[in-house]
């Protein structure tokens, strides 16, 4: 039985990727490159920072640019981070009717507390939730398992009570680590990897209110 619902942030309640893509593309046109349509930047939306700089430069940590590439990023998005912001349709109505129903509900994403926080303030959903596990808040990010327990242990509800719902790969890995029920956003941005339906989980919905069949 299903006693609360953790989500995903990016590519999951909110649609980020115009923001984020905006500060990758001031990155580029500040160094001669063209900037780079919503679609492809969609895809790489879930994977952050390094998801984006190795799209839009081909560089990954370790390499040397990297840290101050990552840096400059970041301080972009901090400058314009609920600009083009929203919460996917029908995100709003599902967790009106969680809130009916009395089922706590959280937030758990690998997005750094300096951003997740003023963010869900700015969608008016910092007071809402039941906990809200930001990256850096544990030893180790997803795919590990770790930010899904400090949320479940937050609650007091038990890993195994509690449903996930992420857009991503490592969203599910982190799930099954944690002994949750992952469930996939396929509305959302899925990343390249393989396909949704490959990842190891047992539902996928295609609008955000379809996860209320599940409780």
């Amino acid at each position: 039985m299903i006693k609360a619902v953790l989500f995903d942030l990016d590519g999951t309640l909110a649609h980020t990727a115009p923001d984020l893509g905006h500060a990758l593309n001031r990155q580029r046109v500040a160094r001669g490159l063209s900037p780079l349509p919503l679609e492809i930047i969609r895809t790489e939306a879930s994977a952050g920072a390094r998801g984006l700089l190795g799209l839009g430069f081909n560089i990954k940590p370790g390499d040397t640019d990297y840290d101050a590439m990552r840096a400059e990023f970041l301080d972009f998005y901090e400058e314009r981070l609920c600009h083009d912001t929203a919460l996917f349709p029908g995100v709003m109505e599902l967790l009106e009717e969680l809130d009916t129903r009395g089922l706590p509900w959280g937030i758990v994403t690998n997005k750094p507390a300096r951003f997740t926080i003023p963010l869900l303030q700015e969608l008016g959903l910092s007071n809402r939730t039941a906990c809200i596990v930001s990256g850096g808040d544990t030893a180790h990010s997803k795919p590990y398992p770790d930010p899904l327990l400090k949320a479940s242990g937050a609650m007091a509800i038990a890993p195994a009570e509690c449903i996930y719902l992420g857009d991503d790969m490592r969203d599910v890995q982190a799930s099954l680590a944690a002994g949750m029920e992952p469930v996939i956003a396929k509305y959302g941005y899925l990343g390249s990897v393989s396909a949704p339906e490959f990842w190891g989980a047992k539902y996928l919905i295609d609008r955000p209110e379809e996860l209320l069949s599940y409780l």
